[in-house]
C-alpha cells in the first residue's frame, strides 16, 4: 500500500515558515498541522508568536490551542495527536502540510519512533534534582555516554531525562538503536534557509515587536506566581527569561537581550538539527515559485 504523502516545512524560528505553509496550503488544496511544542499552550500567545487568524487566512490548522498552559505537554502525546490530525486532514479530502521547528516533535511523529512507557520513580527523580548539572553529566557519561553526544550539558532537563531512562532498565541511547528511523509516511521535508545576518536581523525584529505587542503583559498575567516557575510552558524561549525580571535581578531591557540571544541560538541549534537527522531539500526562502515547482514535482512523482 501506498505511504500517505505529507510534506513537512522545516527551518530556525523566524525566518518565515507560518506565512510559507499558508500559501502552499492555497496552492495545494491543504490543511497546516502545527509542529511547535510551545503553540500547543491555550493564552500564551504572544511569546510563542502563535499564527493568528487574520494569518490563517482561512486555512484550517490543527494543533494549535489544545493545552492548557499549566498541563504538561511531551513529545509522546504529541506523537498521537499529531498522527491522528494527518488522519484527520486525509479524511477531509485535504493535503496535510506540517510546519514547525521543534525537530524531535516531528521526527517522532513521522518516523517510527516508540516511547516505552515507563513509572517514574520519583525518590530517584528528587535525587537527580538535588544534583548540580556537572554531577548530572558524570552521572550519564557512567551510564550512557552515548546519549551525551546529543544533549548539551546545560540542558538540565534532558540529562534527567535520560537518566530517568537508564533507570529504567534500557539506556537512551539503546533504546535509539532498536529505532529504525524509518519515514511512516513519504515525507518531503522542505527545509528554509537565509543568510545568518538577515535572519539574526529578523529574530530580533520579531522579538521587538513581542514586546511592543504586550509579551509583559501576558507573562505577568500568566507567571507571576513563584509555583508556575516549575509549569513546562514557562520553560519555552519568551518566558524563562522573565524569572529574574520577577526576582528584580534583571530589568525588562536585559530580558528583551536575553530572549534575542536565547533565540539566536535555539535557531543555530534548529539548522544543527535537521541537518543531521532529516533528509531536508533546502529552499532560499524567498524563492516561493522554485519551491513551488518542487513540490508539485515530488506529488507527481510516484517513484519519489
Amino acid at each position: 500500500m501506498d505511504r500517505q504523502k505529507v510534506l513537512a516545512i522545516v527551518g530556525p524560528t523566524g525566518i518565515g515558515k507560518t506565512s510559507l505553509s499558508v500559501w502552499l496550503a492555497k496552492q495545494l488544496n491543504g490543511e497546516i498541522i502545527s509542529c511547535d511544542s510551545m503553540q500547543v499552550y491555550k493564552k500564551m500567545d504572544v511569546g510563542t508568536a502563535k499564527v493568528t487568524k487574520e494569518e490563517m487566512q482561512d486555512i484550517h490548522h490543527e494543533l494549535i490551542d489544545v493545552q492548557n498552559y499549566d498541563e504538561p505537554y511531551n513529545v509522546k502525546v504529541f506523537q498521537e495527536k499529531c498522527r491522528t490530525a494527518i488522519e484527520d486532514v486525509v479524511k477531509r479530502g485535504k493535503f496535510p502540510i506540517l510546519c514547525g521547528g521543534t525537530g524531535l516533535y516531528l521526527k517522532a511523529a513521522l518516523y517510527d519512533y516508540e516511547f516505552q512507557e515507563e513509572e517514574e520513580d520519583t525518590a530517584y527523580t528528587t535525587y537527580l534534582n538535588s544534583k548540580t548539572n556537572e554531577e548530572l553529566v558524570a552521572m550519564l557519561e557512567e551510564k550512557d555516554a552515548k546519549a551525551l553526544e546529543k544533549i548539551h550539558p546545560n540542558n538540565r532537563k534532558r540529562l534527567i531525562r535520560a537518566l530517568q531512562i537508564c533507570h529504567s532498565g534500557t539506556s537512551k541511547s539503546e533504546q535509539e538503536d532498536k529505532q529504525q528511523h524509518i519515514p511512516l509516511y513519504d515525507v518531503y521535508f522542505l527545509g528554509l534557509d537565509v543568510k545568518r545576518e538577515i535572519l539574526h536581523d529578523r529574530i530580533n525584529k520579531r522579538v521587538d515587536i513581542m514586546f511592543e505587542n504586550g509579551l509583559v503583559k501576558e507573562v505577568e498575567e500568566l507567571f507571576s506566581n513563584p509555583k508556575t516557575w516549575e509549569y513546562t510552558s514557562f520553560q519555552g524561549i519568551g518566558y524563562k527569561e522573565f524569572k529574574d525580571y520577577f526576582l528584580k535581578e534583571k530589568s525588562i531591557e536585559e530580558v528583551k537581550t536575553a530572549i534575542k540571544t536565547h533565540s539566536r541560538q535555539y535557531a543555530k541549534r534548529q539548522y544543527t538539527w535537521f541537518k543531521n537527522q532529516m533528509p531536508v531539500h533546502w529552499f532560499e526562502a524567498q524563492n516561493k515559485d522554485e519551491i513551488y515547482s518542487a513540490v508539485k514535482e515530488w506529488l507527481v512523482d510516484e517513484d519519489k
